[in-house]
């Protein structure tokens, strides 16, 4: 972590106030702006604001149309140092949003990056593109950033089949208004014979399951995040056609998927990481009106 640091340190003399032999973490945050620096116009003290995690320089052309692309894009508190878990934080003013004002501080707290991430993912242009009807198969659908990306496919008219992995993460997708669940444990899903090798009558009685839950339909968009465990499912089960976008890979980088589910049936596999500045503003909007809620557990 701490070469993040140094790397950083390296671009310019502002940037050298982050290599230090400790690093501040925390990519969440609410709470009041203390000070502010010059050039600063659009914020003041006394400010109730949120902040999301992207942290750019912008003097490459390349991120002027997606701010993502900025060769100089990181992620703040944790390629960066000054993050959020401490009682006073140091953000760039373009980080900082207004802080939904119906929320307590632990409920503005919770949704800057996962919330962001989601809606790029799977509703902006540069994800998924969700639209209204779409069979959106959405991993770990209760967590962190599956609750917020059931709630997108919810509200934007989509229809989510949720995948879990207890009775009690059910529960909480059924909460949110979804009715298409499956729990993977109860129904024992196992997508791997052994470490090396998947077994694709898995990936199709999967398959199986799904269109029991859509009528006969295939999916449109994999809501992708758990990586190496369940790439090749996701791709097998997704239609012709359809996308897979990917954010993570929780249970290992290295994927593995037969090529001629993909090739063959045109299908495309787009990689998502966190948001631009304008898709955190429209997540957090969101949240602002009401349409989509934060989900914290105790």
């Amino acid at each position: 972590t701490f070469g993040f640091l140094e790397r950083y340190g390296r671009t310019s003399d502002l940037a050298k106030r982050h290599d230090l032999p400790y690093h501040i973490i925390g990519s969440d945050l609410a709470g009041v702006v203390l000070r502010t620096g010059p050039g600063v116009n659009s914020w003041k003290p006394g400010d109730e604001v949120v902040a999301h995690c992207l942290s750019v320089e912008l003097e490459s052309s390349d991120g002027h149309n997606d701010t993502m692309l900025d060769p100089e894009q990181r992620i703040w508190g944790f390629e960066t140092n000054f993050g959020g878990l401490a009682e006073i934080a140091l953000v760039k003013s373009n980080q900082l949003m207004p802080k939904p004002g119906h929320l307590s501080w632990e409920e503005a707290a919770a949704p800057g990056l996962v919330n962001s991430t989601a809606y790029r993912q799977l509703v902006s242009r540069n994800g998924a593109g969700m639209k209204q009807g779409d069979n959106v198969l959405i991993w770990g659908a209760s967590g962190g950033l599956g609750s917020y990306a059931t709630q997108f496919a919810l509200a934007g008219g989509a229809n989510p089949i949720c995948v879990v992995s207890s009775e009690q993460k059910a529960a909480i997708c059924r909460s949110m208004g979804a009715d298409a669940i499956i729990d993977r444990n109860a129904e024992g899903y196992k997508f791997w014979k052994d470490e090396n090798t998947q077994d694709p009558k898995e990936w199709k009685r999967f398959g199986k399951r799904i269109r029991e839950l859509t009528g006969g339909e295939d999916i449109d968009i994999v809501f992708e995040h758990p990586g190496r465990e369940t790439f090749g499912a996701s791709v097998f089960v997704t239609r012709k056609g359809g996308t897979i976008t990917t954010c993570a890979s929780t249970s290992g980088y290295m994927h593995e998927y037969d090529n001629r589910y993909l090739w063959m049936s045109l299908k495309r596999i787009i990689g998502s990481h966190f948001a631009n500045y304008r898709e955190a503003w429209e997540a957090n909007r969101l949240i602002a009106k009401g349409k989509i809620h934060p989900t914290l557990s105790k």
